[in-house]
């Protein structure tokens, strides 16, 4: 059905397009047909101490206000992760802030972290208890005049309810946000955190997300923070404001944060620097160009436990995670693999 209607769908601007989808979520409007079951043994894992049904998870920016994140697990995400959400309800950037780059199956937004604020995220998670694992990921707005006191708001806000916290260092579309991957800027956010968790007597996970634009020398130095700092899971990577230069379609110039396939090779690398540099010790949610059975693979190969998506259900529509799943399994089975997990990091093995 979503082959018949693309062609309509990608003639509407892409925001308005997305609200159409968070709607259509919300009132039930796509039939729950996506409970596949086949070969379920090769996805069954573990994440922060709970059992997941599948490894495949919808990342942040799609669900910004955790409207629709049980829908979200009835399309079959093994894991969901709303937000980003900051303390207060600010508008974002002025519009439009999302381009379809059709040629490349990409997106590049500049939305600016576009929420209703952590009281009324809060609300309304407590009135609709989620019914799978539920990631909320935090930020600080705009005009803060203390970043690291946002971050300590949203831990505050969300550490009950969340069955993990993620940790936005990363995205473009704050201005110098990304001064936080500065090792020592980082680990003092870090100690922050980890004091805030203890005078809540909080055990809930942090998560830090990435992002894919950092120097290949700062990986070790990102690795040393999170490793001292005892995170138990890293997102490698947000969207780009580089990896422009092999992009074909016209909007290609667009200011912000480029998604989706143009950045799947950057991403799988990343992945594989910070796996070996990591040791197994915190685990890897691999985000960049997901769309398929074969680029679902090749992240857990480079090293990935986990994987997110977002533009990939753009361009491939609700039922991709069944797809990326029937896919994957021919993969495995073909290879005699009897668990996704046994493939994770074999990229170094050959």
């Amino acid at each position: 059905m979503f082959s018949n209607l693309r062609s309509l769908i990608f003639k509407i601007d892409p925001e308005t397009a997305h609200n159409l989808a968070i709607k259509s979520l919300k009132f039930n409007f796509v039939p729950n047909i996506f409970d596949n079951k086949d070969h379920e043994r090769l996805f069954e894992t573990q994440i922060f101490d709970k059992a997941i049904d599948n490894p495949i998870g919808m990342a942040a920016g799609f669900d910004k206000n955790a409207e629709v994140y049980n829908q979200l697990f009835k399309l079959g995400f093994g894991f969901v992760e709303v937000g980003t959400i900051t303390p207060l309800s600010q508008y974002g950037n002025s519009k439009p802030r999302v381009f379809r780059l059709v040629e490349d199956e990409a997106l590049i937004n500049r939305l600016g972290f576009n929420n209703y604020g952590a009281e009324d995220v809060l609300i309304r998670i407590k009135k609709n208890p989620q019914t799978g694992l539920l990631g909320i990921n935090i930020g600080p707005n705009k005009d803060t005049q203390n970043r690291l006191e946002d971050y300590l708001i949203g831990l505050r806000t969300f550490q009950e309810l969340a069955d993990y916290i993620t940790i936005n260092i990363s995205s473009p579309n704050t201005e110098n946000l990304r001064d936080f991957h500065n090792q020592s800027k980082l680990n003092k956010l870090l100690k922050e955190i980890e004091v805030e968790k203890k005078k809540l007597n909080s055990k809930v996970p942090i998560v830090i997300k990435i992002a894919p634009d950092i120097n290949d020398v700062d990986i070790e130095k990102i690795s040393e923070v999170l490793l001292d700092n005892n995170i138990e899971a890293v997102i490698i990577s947000n969207t780009s404001d580089a990896t422009r230069e092999n992009l074909k379609d016209i909007q290609k110039h667009q200011k912000g944060g480029l998604s989706g396939k143009p950045i799947e090779d950057r991403s799988n690398f990343l992945i594989n620097k910070f796996y070996k540099s990591l040791k197994n010790k915190i685990k890897i949610i691999g985000v960049g160009g997901v769309d398929s059975g074969l680029s679902a693979y090749n992240k857990f190969l480079s090293g990935a436990d986990l994987i997110q998506l977002y533009t990939g259900m753009v361009y491939k529509g609700p039922n991709i995670v069944n797809s990326i799943k029937n896919d994957l399994s021919e993969l495995l089975l073909k290879d005699g693999v009897k668990n996704f997990k046994e493939i994770i990091g074999n990229k170094n093995k050959t």
